[in-house]
């Protein structure tokens, strides 16, 4: 599912709210997990699985064109953990 396409399935399940409020609840709700990643914290959505970030250390890749060593500085990177209710829904 793409953007549009969860715009278009909330839009339709709640008629009474105009397109651009559905548009504006879920830019919020993107803008707040990504905020709270971004200040170190953890989203967790019961039943559907937590937000997080972890840390990857500084290393040496390479140049896919050239070959070339280059160094690629640590940095934070998101992740996700689903829950147990999704794990069990994906397994069934």
């Amino acid at each position: 599912m793409i953007r549009s396409e969860l715009l278009q399935e909330l839009a339709r399940d709640n008629p009474e709210l105009r397109s651009e409020e559905v548009e504006q609840v879920v830019d919020v709700f993107f803008e707040e997990i990504a905020q709270r990643l971004a200040e170190g914290g953890r989203v967790e959505l019961r039943g559907f699985g937590a937000f997080s970030t972890r840390e990857r250390e500084a290393r040496k890749g390479r140049n896919p064109r050239t070959g070339e060593p280059v160094d690629v500085p640590a940095k934070r990177v998101p992740y996700f953990k689903p829950g147990k209710d999704m794990r069990n829904a994906l397994n069934e």
